[in-house]
């Protein structure tokens, strides 16, 4: 099962922002012009999702079949009611018949009357009007059964709703998760290019005093430079990331920030107590599939039995031709001049259906047992992927515990080599590295948090609900425990 089923978001995400896929695009608000002012919108990451879920295309998809399937019930419903068939004819044709059986076709036109004792061409008008009101009083529960399937296929669409739903709200988690990764990149590298320059400006005074050599003043340029690509790379990673961010919220050519608000800190170590994967939409979805395979299973079922239709007609006919053979000039045969009525009980049983019925129950047994296959698919999937991420997340925490260690280790190492430096007691190059291992110390600080916040969500993901997540990141954000 592809990992966008259950949301894995992968701490390699976040290390790597300018690795970002393009999502699928659908219809969003139209592509503004060149030069006009494009307002910005800010977002925490619950406003972010409900908004997502509010405008993507592929949510508002998943809405229209949810419709459709419940239109389609109401359909199957009206199975129950009678059936009433109006109708007007009017022809113009010879009043010559003949006597025998003809079989039922849709070829040769029916015809009424006497045999007469010759053959004329004179052509007399026709007219008939009449009403038909048909009615099945029971079925043997076919008809129940056809109602069946359709609330199974409205169950599935449901279902494929909430599994959309899902997808969309671990999209734009990922989403924001991976731009918020990508500003703190972008504040670490800022932060290195401001030392470099620091330590590029006080070697290039020593060098100027010669106090240092020439070399250390060509190496602090080389890292000076490699600081604002390296700020550059991260910059153009941030923007990218706002881009997908914007197009997730159906928003593409907006300006979009975020609030960070507690996603920088280590969240604790409590976590919401687990819910079966059987409850994941994905499961769902699949188990509804089933259900839909069996609900066809049974309405075959009730399939081969007797067909009783109650049937009433009320109607009339005309002709312009008379029994002896005569006809009648003008417009005569147009109206309406005999009227009947009739009432009865048609039974039919369609005894050779039995082997396509059979034909058809074989079929959905196999489809059974293929959806079935894939329901225990999905559920060795889901769990897999929830002891992955159980196991990535109790990882990402004891990471998260001692980078601040690191952090604190580096600033004091590249503060001593630049005090060693100052007193000629280092080099160059241990300064350069002294600074290279802070930059990476503060990336690994703050992205080992997010991704502990990262693995959060994707927990919840796996069990097929971000709602805990969500609230949690809302509780911290207005201050609560």
């Amino acid at each position: 099962m592809s990992g966008s089923r259950v949301g894995s978001v992968a701490i390699a995400m976040l290390l790597c922002a300018s690795n970002i896929t393009q999502h699928a695009r659908g219809q969003g608000p139209p592509a503004q012009k060149p030069g006009e002012a494009q307002p910005q919108r800010t977002f925490t990451l619950e406003q972010a999702v409900e908004f997502a879920l509010r405008n993507y295309p592929a949510v508002r998809v998943a809405l229209e079949r949810l419709s459709a399937a419940r239109a389609g019930v109401g359909l199957a419903q009206t199975s129950y009611l009678p059936r009433a068939d109006m109708l007007y004819q009017a022809n113009r044709a010879t009043k010559n018949n003949s006597y025998g059986l003809l079989l039922p076709q849709p070829v040769i036109s029916s015809i009424s009357g006497p045999v007469l004792p010759g053959t004329a061409n004179d052509s007399v008008w026709g007219s008939a009007a009449g009403v038909l009101v048909s009615w099945e009083p029971f079925d043997f529960g076919a008809r129940a059964a056809r109602v069946n399937v359709a609330r199974a296929g409205q169950d599935r669409a449901n279902s494929e709703m909430a599994l959309s739903q899902l997808d969309v709200a671990v999209a734009t988690a990922n989403a924001y998760l991976t731009l918020l990764a990508a500003e703190q990149r972008v504040g670490a590298a800022k932060a290195n290019l401001d030392r470099r320059q620091v330590l590029a400006t006080s070697v290039h005074t020593l060098v100027d005093n010669q106090l240092r050599p020439g070399a250390d003043a060509s190496r602090a340029d080389a890292e000076l430079a490699r600081a604002r690509t390296d700020l550059a790379r991260a910059e153009q990673a941030e923007a990218v990331s706002r881009a997908v961010l914007a197009d997730i919220l159906g928003i593409a050519g907006n300006s979009v920030s975020i609030v960070p608000g507690p996603l920088l800190d280590l969240p604790p170590e409590t976590t919401p107590p687990p819910s079966p994967v059987s409850a994941h939409p994905f499961a769902a979805a699949q188990q509804t599939r089933v259900n839909e395979v069996r609900a066809r299973e049974r309405f075959l079922d009730r399939s081969y039995f007797p067909r009783f239709d109650f049937q009433t007609t009320v109607f009339g006919r005309g002709s312009g031709a008379n029994t002896d053979g005569s006809v009648q000039g003008g417009a005569s045969g147009l109206n309406l001049q005999r009227g009947n009525w009739a009432s009865g009980l048609s039974i039919s049983f369609p005894m050779l259906d039995i082997f396509s019925i059979r034909a058809e129950k074989s079929i959905e047994a196999a489809n059974e047992r293929a959806e079935t296959a894939r329901y225990d698919q999905a559920i060795q999937d889901l769990t897999g992927q929830l002891q992955q991420i159980q196991a990535a997340l109790e990882a990402a925490r004891r990471i998260a515990q001692d980078t601040p260690a690191e952090v604190a280790a580096a600033r004091a190492t590249e503060s001593q080599s630049r005090a060693r430096y100052q007193a000629g007691l280092a080099t160059i190059i241990e300064v350069a590295e002294a600074q290279s291992l802070l930059v990476q110390a503060e990336t690994d600080d703050v992205l080992a948090r997010l991704a502990v916040w990262a693995d959060l969500a994707s927990l919840g993901a796996a069990e097929g609900d971000l709602g805990p997540f969500l609230q949690y990141v809302r509780q911290k954000t207005q201050g609560g425990p």
